[in-house]
């Protein structure tokens, strides 16, 4: 099987993702990053294949450049500088541009940084299978847990469930700008996504978090 990967630029995501790659290329299938040009030095540098795309909006240096920042921030701040700032920049080319590098490569199957939101409705429209990873600790939509983004204990209160609820929906009132293009694809697209649901596009087939039990 011929598998892409797709990759927030960024190495607290790249470094697992390019490890993933590895362990999947060491069991025989045929793996290819898709990526800006600034993370082909750490593809290359773990022995992976490497496609660029997005070339124009997102030329050599750039990332450096519009990312740094985030270093510098914790928790919410992060989610908050990240979805409406950076995340839109990266997610509206990559829509425009990841169909053609899925055809020109050849890819099978995909498996999708989940932080680099909403991209899984390129597979969805192409009917392609895709998996999800959660580099980060991952979100729970259920409403069942508090969100790492907060300092709240874990407590199955009806006060503590309703915290856990409100907390989650500022998260996608933050998230809007990714929202609004990612619905503006699947419009253009005829595709029918419920996104009152929050887990509407996540896989199927798995969704792999490195948190555990």
């Amino acid at each position: 099987m011929k598998i892409g990967f797709l990759s927030l630029p960024l190495a607290g995501h790249l470094n697992p993702m390019t490890a993933l790659a590895r362990k999947l290329q060491s069991r025989g299938h045929e793996v290819v990053f898709i990526g800006v040009p600034d993370i082909e030095p750490v593809v290359r540098a773990a022995d992976l294949d490497f496609v660029p795309f997005c070339e124009n909006e997102y030329p050599p240096g750039s990332i450096a450049k519009t990312w740094g920042g985030v270093a510098k921030l914790q928790g919410l701040d992060v989610v908050r500088y990240t979805a409406r700032d950076l995340t839109p920049g990266l997610v509206k080319p990559a829509l425009e541009h990841l169909p053609g590098k899925i055809e020109e490569t050849g890819v099978n199957a995909l498996i999708l940084d989940m932080v680099y939101r909403l991209i899984e409705i390129v597979p969805m429209h192409l009917r392609l299978p895709y998996v999800q990873i959660w580099n980060v600790l991952h979100y729970d939509s259920s409403g069942s847990t508090p969100l790492a983004l907060y300092s709240w204990p874990h407590e199955t209160s009806p006060e503590a469930l309703a915290r856990n609820v409100t907390g989650l929906q500022i998260v996608r009132e933050i998230g809007e700008p990714i929202m609004q293009i990612a619905q503006s694809y699947a419009q253009r697209n005829g595709l029918e996504i419920d996104w009152n649901n929050p887990v509407a596009t996540v896989s199927r087939l798995a969704v792999i978090t490195q948190t555990p039990k």
